[in-house]
């Protein structure tokens, strides 16, 4: 007989990393709504598609381990999805893009000067939380 025992996400590899973390938003998601469907290789920068059930809204989205903006993902309406501790955020990625540059300098970095340039953190700053709960509450 097979006995069910909890996983230590920290135990898990990358890949198993990320099929944990797909279905940990999906089952977020639709509490709101939304039927998920993982795809194969990233489509247009989306790692799976979020539909609604209203039938009209459809979501790309990139799962990502932290708060990330990568120049990749730009102009693609595509939505980054990132778990810190218990707390799920979903964001789209242009928009706050534009509103964290206004109020950061990591545009300036050398991770994003490079031509694949791409900038992450470590935890959500305390000046960007307030914009992701915004999205949090449904806003996006």
């Amino acid at each position: 007989m097979f006995a069910l025992r909890k996983i230590t996400y920290e135990e898990l590899n990358a890949r198993q990393k990320e099929n944990y973390n797909f279905h940990k938003i999906s089952a977020v998601l639709a509490d709101y709504g939304f039927t998920t469907q993982r795809l194969s290789d990233d489509w247009k920068g989306a790692d799976f598609i979020a539909q609604h059930l209203d039938g009209e809204n459809i979501l790309k989205v990139q799962l990502k381990s932290r708060l990330y903006f990568g120049k990749k993902y730009r102009n693609k309406n595509l939505y980054i999805a990132f778990r810190e501790a218990d707390q799920w955020y979903l964001y789209p990625h242009d928009e706050l893009f534009r509103k964290v540059q206004a109020r950061s300098k990591f545009t300036l970095s050398k991770a994003w000067k490079k031509d694949n340039g791409e900038y992450h953190y470590p935890a959500v700053p305390a000046n960007v939380r307030p914009l992701l709960k915004r999205y949090a509450r449904g806003q996006i």
